[in-house]
């Protein structure tokens, strides 16, 4: 888990060659932006070789949800302009880092535009997806994201982060579906501590 905490919140810059056919990165940006919630399965591979799977919750801006199959207590919510790591083997409260520190900010920013001066390292088309690593252009020593996509429709697939000694998690998505009611609860930090009875 901790390494979970650390690629989310450091990574690591690698450039990569550029191929003409890859998705533009203004309808890539207009994509994301025009996600405000979504649902979908997810399997999550260290670099260690463990695997986790789980069900993740966005609604957009600034909100994300990852829960745990093999543990219902482990979870890492983003809400409030946080990230918490909740650990169900813990009675402590959870890890906290800013989201706007994180490079998950890149996606769940109010108003995405990879074509920001600065913002995108490397956008290449491997063939069968388009990767774009992304990273924030005013503090890029906070790490970096990639993106990849498919076309016809244009669909986030995965996003890969790699924290500053090299230790990279890849999330998978599967069955994305756009839309949908979500509860505001799903990524109310606050509420889950005192659900806990984590709160002071």
């Amino acid at each position: 888990m901790k390494h979970f905490v650390l690629a989310v919140t450091l990574a690591a810059t690698t450039a990569f060659p550029a191929y003409a056919d890859a998705i533009p990165l203004a309808e890539l940006s207009d994509y994301l932006n025009d996600i405000r919630s979504a649902e979908a399965g997810f399997t999550q591979i260290s670099d260690d070789g463990a695997i986790a799977t789980g069900t993740l919750w966005l609604r957009r801006p600034g909100r994300m949800r990852f829960e745990y199959d093999n543990d219902e207590n482990l979870l890492v919510m983003a809400g409030g302009g946080q990230v918490a790591i909740f650990d169900g083997r813990s009675n402590t409260p959870p890890e906290q880092y800013p989201l706007r520190r994180t490079p998950l900010n890149l996606i769940l920013a109010r108003n995405v535009d990879l074509g920001r001066s600065g913002m995108v390292i490397s956008h290449e088309d491997d063939g069968t997806s388009t990767r774009v690593v992304a990273q924030d252009p005013d503090e890029p020593e906070l790490g970096n994201i990639t993106l990849v996509f498919t076309a016809d429709p244009v669909e986030l697939r995965q996003w890969i982060v790699t924290d500053g000694t090299g230790f990279q998690t890849t999330v998978i998505l599967q069955e994305f579906e756009e839309g949908g009611q979500i509860p505001s609860s799903y990524f109310n930090i606050p509420a889950e501590l005192e659900r806990r009875g984590l709160s002071d």
